[in-house]
């Protein structure tokens, strides 16, 4: 995979030279403050080796999604200046400036000296920015001499800030973070140490497909959980009452099943379900009446919601043995405390082996930092989307971008 030979920060020496780092900023905002600094957190450790260089580091990113000039307020990145200044220990100049490039920020990179760092306006106040629009690109462009891109969580949509400014930027290397994804989940699917589990969870097939079919390619054991082992199920030719089904996709679930023996790999699917009947309300129905039946006498009026326990024994001695793990999507309706024995039984499973553990962002990254096993992971993503996209064997438009070694 090409993604392995990018140049990166360490390839490069900044020093006096203006250098624009796309970070992924797109924080969880509540009244003006930040609730979750995950991201801001995982942006130091490039942002300190650009200062350190004596590059003049001028940071951007986009927040949320802005529709209309009303949206604007909401989204400043103000905020996430106050906060980095605070984890930098340095300040961080917020350049506040509706055109992103406009007087305001170029007086700003003007005015900077070595070392010195500043922030732009959210990208998205520039409605071309999603649309990779060229006149954004070369305003980005005009104000830096090098591009850092270190935002995987924007790396498989192709935008002004991480793809097109690299057109009219002769350097591009990618971040630390960027490069730590693109080892571990790069290498994780291409050049895994084996026996390979990958574990999918999550409502829908239609949203893994392309990575159902990679994965069964790839990995020695493929475990599917959630929502979409129901459609699985179907297609053994089981009843599933009122579970979720993707009736569209059951032919193709059967397909998977026959090439999975066909390849000789292990596709291993729940045999009992926990259900109840009706779908819960994930704080509020702390009582919910539960009931463990096997997967294959499902009642009429009920609905599988999580993994029943001789199916977590099973998923968890599978991981047992293995040197390299991937799981994306939890394997019930984990906000639910009730409901969140599957993914709890997923992540200890994950905690406890000496495998490598790769954590594919999204609602699993979420489940193992709530359920306190995120410091026992090897990796985990910060790019739920992106992540899926390299799972199924994508090249990603904001990598592809970087220049080669």
């Amino acid at each position: 995979m090409a993604a392995l030979n990018k140049k990166s920060v360490d390839d490069i020496n900044v020093k006096g030279q203006r250098v624009l780092c796309r970070c992924d900023f797109n924080v969880p905002l509540k009244d003006g403050k930040i609730t979750d600094e995950n991201r801001l957190v995982a942006a130091l450790p490039t942002i300190k080796k650009l200062i350190a260089d004596g590059g003049k580091v001028i940071l951007c990113s986009h927040l949320g999604k802005v529709k209309t000039e009303e949206d604007k307020p909401s989204k400043t990145l103000a905020p996430v200046a106050k906060r980095l200044s605070e984890l930098l220990g340095q300040e961080v100049r917020f350049a506040a400036d509706p055109e992103v490039v406009g007087a305001n920020a170029r007086a700003a990179v003007e005015a900077m000296k070595d070392g010195e760092v500043i922030l732009l306006e959210n990208t998205r106040y520039r409605a071309e920015e999603t649309k990779n629009g060229e006149a954004f690109s070369k305003d980005l462009a005009s104000i830096c001499d090098v591009f850092v891109n270190d935002a995987f969580g924007t790396a498989h949509r192709a935008h002004c800030s991480n793809v097109g400014v690299t057109q009219f930027v002769k350097t591009s290397v990618v971040g630390y973070l960027m490069q730590k994804e693109i080892e571990f989940l790069g290498n994780a699917v291409e050049n895994p140490v084996r026996p390979f589990v990958a574990i999918l969870g999550g409502a829908k097939v239609a949203d893994k497909l392309n990575v159902i079919a990679n994965l069964l390619e790839k990995c020695d054991t493929l475990i599917i959980g959630g929502g979409m082992a129901y459609t699985f199920a179907k297609a053994q030719g089981y009843e599933i009452g009122t579970s979720l089904c993707d009736d569209s996709k059951v032919e193709y679930c059967k397909e998977m099943i026959e090439k999975a023996e066909k390849l000789g790999k292990k596709l291993l699917l729940p045999v009992d379900a926990v259900t109840t009947d009706h779908f819960p309300d994930p704080i509020d129905d702390a009582a919910i009446e539960t009931q463990t039946v096997d997967v294959d006498k499902i009642p009429a009026d009920r609905m599988g919601m999580d993994i029943g326990p001789k199916t977590r024994e099973m998923y968890a001695d599978a991981v047992k043995n293995a040197k390299t793990v991937v799981w994306n999507g939890p394997m019930g309706v984990f906000e639910n405390p009730v409901l969140a024995e599957g993914t709890k039984a997923v992540a200890k499973a994950l905690a406890d082996t000496d495998a490598t553990t790769i954590i594919g962002g999204g609602d699993s990254a979420a489940a193992v930092n709530q359920l306190g096993y995120g410091d026992q992971m090897s990796h985990i993503s910060t790019g739920g989307g992106a992540s899926l996209e390299f799972l199924e064997g994508k090249e990603l438009p904001g990598v592809a971008a970087a220049n080669d070694r």
